[in-house]
């Protein structure tokens, strides 16, 4: 199975994409976009991106990227994040990883080394690489990233230890299932008013549906126009679901609908 995740090599996207695909069959974009482009295009039967992270939150550019492509959600993995400081040695002025990494190492960063400048990159690996090319820069990254001239200065460095992100393995639109245990939504209503948000999760509340999140995000058409994203724990195969899509289709009349899917969850934990 052909499988397309953030890159390079050794980033926590690439360590859930080893729990569908074999390390040979996986390549790397630069960014949650072009994998997501990548996949609608039919260029690869599996694409990986971060979509929250239990600290840090939504992954915004994914969130706008499944609204944008006809995708399908068919797989969420959950994985733990074990952050360590890597370098050549202890003797560095600038810390570099993902934005969304040093933002969950605040605390630490802040305590521990609170001169160093603070760099975001495409992603940890490509820290991790920076920190093996430069002494004078540190990488944030899994452990096991060491080697090759680096060496882990400290572990687990994360702010909270239950510090979790959710993946979603996306496939081509046309393998989009009805089964499984939770289901992905995107509304744009193109509208604004008084309880319009209310009125979007009463179909659910009405049916017993228990909602596990709901995110807005700009349209981009205009100011105060969104994009809602909402995930729920119930399969499109189950008529409770049917008729909530088909209450919010109706409030929903001059914008659209659109069923990611229903998927099941795996833990990967390493």
């Amino acid at each position: 199975m052909a499988a397309v995740t953030l890159g390079p090599e050794g980033t926590y996207s690439h360590r859930a994409t080893s729990a569908i695909a074999d390390d040979e069959e996986i390549d790397f974009r630069q960014s949650v976009t072009a994998i997501v482009d990548a996949v609608a295009g039919g260029e690869y039967d599996r694409g990986v991106i971060p979509i929250e992270n239990s600290i840090e939150g939504s992954v915004t550019e994914s969130l706008d990227a499944v609204a944008d492509y006809d995708v399908a959600v068919v797989r969420e993995i959950v994985t733990p994040i074990r952050h360590a400081l890597l370098a050549q040695g202890p003797e560095f002025d600038t810390i570099a990883s993902h934005s969304q990494a040093l933002a969950q190492c605040r605390s630490y960063l802040d305590r521990e080394y609170p001169d160093a400048t603070l760099e975001a990159v495409a992603s940890t690996a490509k820290g991790v690489e920076l920190a093996r090319e430069n002494p004078s820069v540190a990488g944030i990254g899994h452990p096991a990233n060491a080697g090759g001239g680096i060496e882990v200065l400290a572990e687990d460095i994360q702010d909270q230890d239950s510090n979790a992100t959710r993946f979603f393995a996306l496939a081509p639109a046309e393998e989009r299932s009805k089964g499984g245990g939770k289901t992905s939504v995107v509304v744009y209503p193109n509208a604004n008013y008084p309880g319009l948000l209310l009125e979007l999760l009463e179909p659910f509340a009405d049916r017993d549906i228990n909602l596990t999140r709901v995110e807005s995000r700009p349209s981009g058409q205009r100011l105060g126009d969104y994009v809602f994203h909402i995930d729920f724990e119930a399969g499109l195969y189950e008529s409770r679901t049917s008729e909530a899509i088909a209450d919010l289709e109706e409030i929903a009349e001059n914008g659209w609908v659109r069923r990611l899917g229903s998927y099941d969850t795996e833990h990967v934990v390493e």
